[in-house]
């Protein structure tokens, strides 16, 4: 057998699962800020080595992470406004609104309304007198641009254009900016230039407060996993700027086809997400230079970053745009082997981690094991079945990643309450528990499991049912909204910790400077 591209996972350790929209606070959502901080150091005193969260976009319509309007910038939600109070650039009153938010959810509704306006009151404040710039402690906002020119010049027209007609999807816009190419062609870039700015500046500072949040982790000696969407969302500065490179009818913007999944146990129409395809000839014409630079960028934000739906790199399924159901799709070859190769060549240190959920076959397992990418593996997926399940713990390699569940799984307690008695059965009988306590018995074994990096989502630690869910996939609302309290990230204290740190030493998780 051949060498494998990548070998990085070789020793054992845990993580745990939030995205940093659930951390608690008084603004409506979880920021990069002292709420963030405090949880790496709670964290960290618990054992973990390891913090995983979802994509850190600017997300759209349904309010997805894996839906963004960009594979390059980041989420503006994010932002911690206390400093930009603390610099000069608001008022303190200003921040009012935000504080009559909800704070057991993310109301993205009410964010949008809220939130946008005191960033942009903000901005103002800096563009009349760049001298407050001086108190930020993020840098010189030019050389910022300057740095990320390539993606963020197109990204910020992008949203500057989307802003001014009234957040209608590009592909609706008149045939002067239906490109980014167009667009400059026709002097939109100078028309736009201040609102263009404006969306420049929300990147400064949330690249600014992610780049201090990312070293504070460092130093404690948390890792951080980041997460990267195979397929970009229809309506993003990455297609309007690089038609090139997807399936697209040049004329019209519309996709030629669009990603899914087939028709399965859980889904007899299949899954129709609608993203568009990418031209994979283009891609490699190119060298693969845009998917070098979504990396580069995603090595400058994370220590470890997992592909989402890595089967689609050895084929995926391909239905025709308009289709009503996934069902009239075809499999089409992805890029394979010589993708990595490439992206072997240019970071040959990456550490990546290969989401391969759901359909499995020889060919994509192949791919995995001739890049060496550590796959995944989820507890929820081994019971009710027989003795040669996957997931069950004793068939898994130890070159994976174990999640009791992922953000798109219910919550252990809520599975648990939701599976038939045979499952639960199942369970009780392989763990030899009772099942009183389901969230820590999943949690006790996937530390026990051979797989070397364990992932345990912040729910399940809280032991909190199906109305701790963050994600259900195939309905478009009313996700990604669940936030933990401040009395829930209180339990990251005492009794807890010792015990996580007591289970990280049993079996060998703890980081050797523990």
């Amino acid at each position: 057998m051949s060498t494998p591209l990548f070998d990085w996972l070789e020793h054992r350790a845990a993580g745990l699962l939030l995205h940093p929209t659930a951390l608690p606070g008084s603004y409506g959502i979880g920021t990069l800020g002292q709420e963030a901080r405090r949880f790496v150091r709670l964290a960290r005193e618990a054992g973990f080595s390891y913090w995983q969260m979802c994509p850190l976009g600017p997300t759209g319509f349904g309010d997805s992470p894996y839906q963004c309007f960009s594979a390059f910038a980041g989420n503006p939600y994010l932002i911690d406004p206390r400093p930009l109070v603390k610099a000069g650039l608001l008022r303190d009153d200003a921040l009012g609104p935000l504080v009559f938010l909800p704070s057991d959810r993310v109301d993205f509704g009410g964010l949008y309304h809220a939130k946008r306006p005191i960033l942009r009151q903000a901005f103002e404040v800096f563009a009349a007198d760049r001298r407050r710039g001086r108190h930020l402690p993020y840098g010189d906002f030019q050389a910022f641009k300057e740095t990320h020119a390539a993606w963020l010049e197109p990204y910020s027209l992008f949203r500057a254009l989307k802003d001014h007609y009234d957040g209608r999807p590009w592909f609706e816009w008149p045939t002067a900016c239906l490109t980014h190419a167009a667009a400059v062609e026709n002097g939109w870039r100078t028309k736009m230039a201040a609102e263009a700015e404006a969306h420049q500046f929300y990147q400064y500072l949330f690249f600014g407060q992610w780049k201090q949040l990312r070293s504070h982790a460092a130093s404690e000696g948390l890792r951080i996993i980041g997460d990267i969407p195979l397929f970009v969302a229809l309506d993003s500065a990455d297609v309007w700027s690089h038609p090139d490179l997807f399936q697209l009818d040049r004329r019209s913007g519309h996709p030629l086809a669009v990603a899914g999944c087939p028709p399965d146990y859980f889904a007899e129409n299949g899954q129709l997400w609608g993203n568009p395809l990418f031209d994979w000839e283009a891609m490699k014409a190119s060298g693969y230079d845009w998917w070098i630079e979504r990396l580069r960028m995603n090595f400058e934000l994370y220590d470890v970053v997992r592909l989402d739906h890595f089967r689609g790199f050895e084929s995926y399924w391909s239905i025709p745009y308009g289709a009503p159901t996934a069902k009239s799709g075809r499999w089409a070859p992805g890029p394979g082997r010589a993708f990595f190769e490439t992206i072997r060549e240019v970071f040959p240190q990456a550490r990546l981690v290969a989401e391969d959920l759901g359909i499995l076959t020889p060919e994509v397992i192949a791919l995995r094991d001739e890049t060496g990418l550590p796959g995944m593996a989820v507890l929820q997926f081994a019971f009710g079945g027989e003795a040669d399940n996957f997931y069950l713990p004793h068939n898994l390699q130890p070159n994976s990643v174990l999640y009791p569940g992922t953000h798109d799984n219910d919550t252990s307690l809520g599975w648990y309450q939701a599976a038939p008695p045979a499952v639960r059965d199942h369970v009780r009988r392989y763990l030899r528990v009772s099942g009183s306590e389901i969230g820590w018995d999943f949690i006790r074994a996937a530390y026990g499991a051979v797989s070397r990096l364990t992932v345990i989502p912040m729910q399940d630690i809280l032991s909190l049912d199906s109305s701790g869910r963050f994600n259900t996939p195939g309905e478009a609302q009313g996700n990604w909204q669940w936030r933990m309290s401040e009395a829930d990230l209180n339990r990251l204290t005492g009794p807890t910790i010792t015990y996580l740190k007591e289970l990280g030493n049993l079996y060998g998780r703890l980081d050797p400077a523990d």
